[in-house]
């Protein structure tokens, strides 16, 4: 026959009290280190997403900067043709046009947001359960 193993020998001479007690504090050491990890985690996520939306953010800053010297350049062609004060007005017209579209794509967008239709199906159905429950008792 071979010779128990250490765990083998410590499990024979220690009480059952002791070894629960023992995988308890093992398991909640587990745990922390779990939970530790995941804190290091997100936290790299965090700031990596961080980084991200700055740069998005910086994206726009950008976008809008381009957007702007566009309609100047636009405003002063026309102006060459027709006047400063009247290109000013076809381009702010062009502006409001572009503003009343995406205003309107974005609000029957919201229109179609249903929520947790589901959620709130199932919500209303607890009461009906309980008051089942209730009178099955």
């Amino acid at each position: 026959m071979t010779d128990p193993t250490p765990s083998e020998k410590k499990a024979a001479t220690t009480s059952l009290g002791d070894l629960l007690g023992e995988v308890t504090r093992d398991i909640s050491s587990l745990f922390r280190q779990e939970v530790e990890l995941a804190k290091a985690e997100l936290k790299q996520s965090a700031t990596q997403a961080g980084a991200g939306a700055g740069m998005f953010g910086g994206a726009g800053y950008a976008a809008m900067m381009a957007v702007f010297f566009l309609s100047v350049a636009l405003w002063w062609a026309l102006g060459q043709l027709m006047g400063l004060g009247w290109s000013a007005v076809v381009v702010a017209l062009i502006w409001a046009i572009v503003a009343l579209v995406l205003f309107l794509m974005g609000r029957n967008r919201l229109k179609q947001v249903k929520g947790a239709p589901r959620t709130v199906d199932s919500l209303q159905k607890i009461p009906d359960a309980i008051k089942r429950n209730e009178e099955n008792r």
